[in-house]
């Protein structure tokens, strides 16, 4: 991709924010300046005003996650920069496109070129990069559409492909919630690695129904082992009541706020009743999975949505005793990918080797709890690990920071910035 040249009203807000930074952390802000401009500069394909494609980094396609994570945080400038606000908009519009023409998708192409994973045994279109179907990916592009409102008051992005690709997410939402009887969803992979691909003839390990949504993959993009990913439903309780919100009070349509309404309850209730189990210590812990038949996963990832970012995603507030416990249990050795070393200790995830740990859960570590000399250790820590780069990476190994995935990975720059813009109290508006 080529690299762009940033905006003077951009380089303009980077160097209050940097100037500000530099009288106490001149290597945090070295960094900011690094990741803050590398997605604007590297990632950004516009296609037109209306049509702005992102790519997630060292992978030539958009993914519906990524692309929001990578722009949350310059929903700071937004509220002051008009263009950046144009910006998010245009990124929105392709994201509903995407989810427009296939809502089971998780990764699209910028035109119709058959890029990407051609030979699964799934309903693929040139449009699409991966069709693995996770919950998050439509969550993702409604928060961004919502907090674009929020943060500049503005709801042009309301049109009437946003309420298209609604209709679409709702219908999803309660079909996969009734995913052995109603879903023609199938997903298989011709490859070694069986994170890739469903069992059970493409639909994934049995499930009994909960009110919770099926999901066939993690936001890592491997697969789910049972079924219900209860930080994705947590993810989604909060679009909904976005939904609610949008289709109540900027455009009207009582049904699809009722239909928003009756999911939602759904699963809230799914999660309490299903989606909880306990710790070694017998306390009360949310599971990272479930499938209603009494198994459950105990553990957590480092990608977002996680267990970890309940807070973050509006499910829990900090101190709720089920989160702390929860928090507790993923930060110690009762999860087998969380991992300490000498250069750090964290959340990591099956999708990378063992003892790497992710700066993007450790940015969340540090934005679910308020603690400010903790989000200083956790930037510290950040900073410390890039191997020299000045960016962040995907994984990195506890023992040797210069051991690392991902040397061009967005998202975990941004949520560095995220991160970093909290600390000096530059807060996104939600």
């Amino acid at each position: 991709m080529e690299q762009k040249t940033i905006s003077p009203a951009v380089k303009n807000f980077m160097d209050e924010i940097t100037k500000k930074a530099s009288q106490s952390h001149a290597d945090w802000a070295k960094v900011f300046n690094v990741t803050y401009a590398n997605t604007l500069e590297t990632t950004v394909k516009k296609i037109s005003d209306n049509d702005i494609f992102i790519l997630t980094g060292d992978i030539p396609a958009m993914w519906q996650r990524d692309s929001t994570c990578q722009i949350r945080p310059y929903l700071v400038m937004a509220q002051a920069i008009p263009e950046i606000s144009d910006f998010i908009r245009g990124v929105v519009k392709r994201q509903f496109f995407n989810m427009n023409h296939d809502p089971y998708a998780n990764a699209f192409n910028s035109e119709p070129n058959n890029a990407g994973h051609h030979k699964d045994h799934t309903k693929m279109t040139p449009w699409i990069w991966e069709r693995k179907f996770e919950i998050d990916s439509l969550c993702f592009p409604v928060q961004l559409a919502y907090l674009l409102y929020k943060n500049t008051g503005r709801t042009d992005q309301f049109d009437e492909n946003f309420v298209s690709g609604i209709r679409k997410l709702l219908n999803v939402f309660e079909t996969e919630q009734h995913h052995t009887k109603k879903s023609e969803y199938r997903f298989e992979r011709d490859e070694d690695r069986l994170e890739d691909t469903l069992i059970n003839d493409g639909m994934g390990s049995p499930v009994a129904e909960t009110g919770m949504i099926w999901s066939g993959f993690r936001p890592s993009d491997d697969a789910c082992v049972y079924g219900y990913l209860v930080p994705a439903n947590m993810f989604a309780v909060l679009i909904l009541d976005y939904i609610q919100d949008i289709f109540s009070t900027i455009l009207d349509d009582k049904k699809i706020v009722n239909q928003a309404k009756k999911i939602q309850v759904e699963v809230k209730n799914g999660i309490e009743k299903y989606g909880t189990t306990t710790n070694k210590a017998g306390e009360r812990i949310y599971a990272y999975e479930t499938d209603g038949l009494g198994h459950y996963l105990i553990m957590d990832d480092g990608n977002v949505p996680n267990l970890l970012s309940t807070p973050y995603l509006h499910y829990t507030a900090m101190d709720d005793p089920t989160y702390l416990n929860t928090r507790k249990t993923i930060l110690s050795s009762e999860n087998p990918y969380y991992y300490a070393g000498k250069f750090g200790k964290g959340l990591g995830s099956p999708h990378t080797p063992k003892n790497y740990i992710w700066h993007i859960a450790l940015a969340i570590q540090g934005l679910t709890q308020s603690d400010k000399d903790e989000k200083e250790r956790l930037l510290n820590n950040m900073v410390a690990t890039t191997a020299g780069t000045n960016m962040m990476h995907e994984g990195f190994d506890v023992d040797d920071p210069n051991k690392f995935t991902r040397e061009w990975f967005s998202w975990a720059n941004m949520m560095y910035c995220e991160l970093f813009l909290n600390y000096f109290d530059y807060k996104i508006k939600e």
